[in-house]
């Protein structure tokens, strides 16, 4: 029997935990036409959260169509484009009638069209000779788009990476052909909080005030408990409560990482689970890892490395500058920790989660943070 602890985007509505609050107000905000801005820290599950949402669309609104892209590994606003037009066309196959406007409309451009020879996926190459064109392209999408006087909910993951581009006006760029759009809803994900705060918080940025904002936190553990035990039983395989515990307190309900050790777990065969079985599985996971975290060693400073590990051992810590704290790790001043915490964030090694409390810092990778802690 398949496992059913996905660790991969999204699957079936009877495989994705919880998450009720959230579906029914973005469901809320495509029927109403509200773009939205979706936050979290990295997997923590908003891309299988739009993905669900998709589906949900697709059984109760079946007229509203939609369109999702990942940008993250996106250098430029072509790369951009090209991303744009291989997710519409992935959504409307050449066979249907709005597939063939958009083929017909694509082929316009004269790019180089090829399939890819596993998963049959349009990919494109298009030639441009000024940004004029690129700018002409990226317009004529969406008003392609938008012309078909169809309901389009397009979802753009980690929509923050273009601030990596090189083109200076991308923000004012997209604001502006979104801004003419009427059919086209939009869902703008990101997990860099702090960038994509600016872009849509920022009263001198073109997007300021234009979204709805969502923030995605950690399922409760009531509603994790129910899910996995589910799972479990429904396969003929038992898990003790006290497993079930362990599993979500040593992943921090993180999402990525339950799915994962649960993962584990159930690939390792055990018909009644219990906490010997789920220590065992973490062990195997930091032990598939150690390579990995061993290259992080590489990239890091000395002081960055005993940096992390200070936080790894806290578990997480919301006074870095606190004298506590920094006396006994050795860190130093308080403009020093300030400092290595910044340059561990911009690595993506550390989180900092920002409540009314204050900001509270711990390590990204839940297994990398439990590695970490057994360092002397």
């Amino acid at each position: 029997m398949e496992n059913p602890f996905i660790i991969k985007s999204y699957e079936s509505k009877d495989l994705f935990c919880d998450r009720e609050e959230e579906l029914q107000l973005m469901f809320s905000n495509c029927i109403n036409g509200t773009d939205m801005t979706l936050i979290s820290q990295r997997r923590i599950g908003k891309t299988g959260l739009m993905l669900r949402l998709f589906d949900e669309l697709h059984v109760i609104r079946p007229e509203i169509h939609t369109i999702y892209l990942d940008i993250f590994a996106s250098r430029n606003i072509d790369d951009f484009i090209k991303l744009m037009a291989e997710a519409a066309m992935k959504s409307f196959p050449s066979k249907t009638s709005m597939g063939e406007k958009l083929l017909t409309f694509i082929k316009s451009l004269r790019p180089q069209l090829s399939f890819d020879s596993i998963t049959g996926e349009p990919q494109l190459q298009i030639a441009y000779q000024t940004a004029h064109e690129k700018e002409y392209t990226l317009r004529g999408l969406f008003e392609f788009l938008d012309s078909q006087n169809e309901h389009i909910v397009m979802a753009i993951d980690e929509f923050q990476q273009i601030r990596e581009y090189p083109e200076q006006n991308i923000e004012a760029l997209l604001r502006t052909y979104i801004q003419q759009t009427h059919n086209l809803t939009f869902i703008f994900s990101g997990s860099k909080k702090h960038l994509m705060a600016d872009i849509f918080a920022n009263e001198k940025k073109p997007f300021y005030s234009s979204t709805s904002f969502i923030s995605l936190g950690k399922i409760s553990e009531e509603s994790y408990s129910v899910f996995i035990r589910r799972l479990f039983n429904e396969r003929q395989r038992n898990i003790t409560d006290e497993a079930l515990l362990f599993i979500l307190e040593w992943t921090r309900r993180h999402t990525y990482y339950t799915q994962q050790l649960c993962h584990t777990v159930y690939a390792n065969g055990s018909e009644n689970v219990t906490i010997d079985n789920v220590k065992k599985a973490c062990e195997q996971l930091m032990q598939q890892g150690e390579t990995i975290y061993l290259q992080y060693r590489q990239m890091l400073t000395d002081k960055q490395w005993d940096y992390l590990i200070a936080v790894a051992k806290e578990g997480s810590v919301q006074q870095i500058t606190a004298s506590a704290f920094l006396k006994n790790y050795k860190i130093g001043t308080p403009s020093v920790s300030r400092r290595l915490a910044d340059a561990l964030c911009e690595k993506g090694l550390l989180n900092n989660e920002v409540t009314i409390d204050g900001t509270t810092y711990s390590v990204s990778d839940v297994f990398l943070s439990h590695w970490m802690e057994r360092f002397s």
